[in-house]
């Protein structure tokens, strides 16, 4: 349903070191001293910015925070709790993708639950669960949904294959997200005060650029649309560095290989003939109007939360844990005290390291500097000794 990169293009060209200098030193120049806070709303794009080292590599002056970007990450306990206790119950088995197995809900993990001997199974696919439903008619298969626009077209899909089949057995707990009413919010938030988005690539090649346009009409702050290569990545960072020192914010697409401006209008469509928008729960950043999904009436029968009535433990939250502060851009992944110490990707306590594309997981993993978001930390390198491959 997405939109696929063609087999010709060389990927080679958004990985040329040559290029990658020219664009750290074009951002050096651009951007001086000026203080400059910049977030990607896209966990790929937080894992590509750790992995190429660019937090080190930019001026004094750039900050590059990571928002809520990883779906599996604001999910709140409430819902993991809710699927926790769909596991419980007899003759049930839980599907869900494999980081969702691991984040801790306010007393227990699914993968915990399945090591009790649950029938707790990771899929790759919310077509596995299809297949699992009909191959098991005499169990009642839910499927665990999260995720942001880019998966909701496949969850869709699978809820009209289970019509036509007329699957009795399969079910979904929706606890899907829209992006663009969380930027918003970011946005809006005094107390993070960004000056610029990367806006998701996967994501935007469903929705295309027009969603993100409230950002340069109702707050006058730029944006773009960006690949995960290090080309993509620097070529985004430039853009918003110049539109910011120019003073002309705009919305840009940097990922015109991928993203076209209307999107995928079929795959949308898809999803607006199963789901409705709701509001939703995000975690750090509270309910959020308009910024969930939920099962349209016409296909209730597929809807878990309506389907099984159960009762949800109360939400606990991990003590210490500041996933919420790391999701809002209040604080790096790293200004966490149980960062690296309580909490490691082997032992994770919130979902920010569980997931492979949290913030907290990618900082662990490429041993990102320690800095705080009030202050601006120091380059490693100058633009004239700046390392010839990212």
């Amino acid at each position: 349903m997405t939109s696929a990169p063609s087999s010709s293009i060389d990927f080679s060209a958004f990985r040329n070191p040559t290029l990658v200098r020219e664009l750290i030193v074009h951002i050096h120049k651009m951007a001086g001293e000026r203080p400059i806070t910049l977030m990607e709303f896209c966990g790929t794009h937080t894992v590509s910015i750790g992995r190429y080292g660019f937090r080190s590599m930019m001026p004094s002056g750039i900050r590059l925070l990571s928002g809520p970007g990883c779906p599996v990450c604001v999910t709140v306990n409430h819902d993991i709790d809710h699927a926790i206790a769909l596991a419980r119950m007899e003759n049930v088995t839980i599907t869900t993708f494999g980081d969702m197995m691991r984040v801790p809900g306010s007393s227990a993990s699914l993968a915990a639950l399945k090591a009790q001997g649950h029938d707790i199974r990771m899929v790759y696919s919310p077509l596995d669960a299809l297949e699992l439903a009909q191959a098991h008619p005499d169990r009642e298969l839910v499927f665990l949904g999260v995720g942001f626009e880019t998966t909701t077209p496949t969850i869709a899909a699978c809820i009209l294959e289970a019509a036509e089949r007329d699957l009795k057995n399969f079910s979904v707990l929706c606890a899907h997200k829209l992006t663009p009413p969380a930027i918003r919010a970011i946005a809006a938030d005094p107390a993070t005060a960004i000056d610029g988005f990367i806006l998701p690539g996967h994501v935007s090649t469903i929705t295309g650029v027009e969603p993100y346009r409230f950002l340069s009409d109702d707050f006058g702050l730029p944006g773009v649309v960006t690949g995960f290569e290090p080309v993509d990545i620097l070529e985004g960072i430039a853009e918003l560095v110049r539109m910011i020192t120019s003073g002309t914010p705009h919305i840009a697409n940097a990922y015109r290989r991928g993203v076209e401006r209307a999107g995928n209008a079929v795959a949308r469509a898809v999803v607006d003939r199963v789901f409705e928008p709701v509001d939703a729960t995000w975690r750090g950043l509270g309910v959020i109007p308009q910024s969930g999904l939920k099962i349209r009436p016409d296909f209730a029968r597929f809807d878990a939360a309506l389907r099984f009535q159960v009762a949800v433990e109360p939400t606990v939250e991990p003590k210490g844990c500041r996933c919420g502060d790391v999701l809002r851009g209040r604080i790096f992944p790293n200004a966490c005290p149980l960062f690296g110490k309580a909490c490691t990707p082997e032992h994770a306590i919130g979902p920010c390291m569980v997931s492979s594309e949290g913030s907290c997981a990618a900082y662990y993993r490429y041993r990102e500097p320690a800095h705080a978001p009030t202050h601006h930390h120091t380059p490693c390198c100058s633009p004239s000794s700046l390392p010839d491959r990212p």
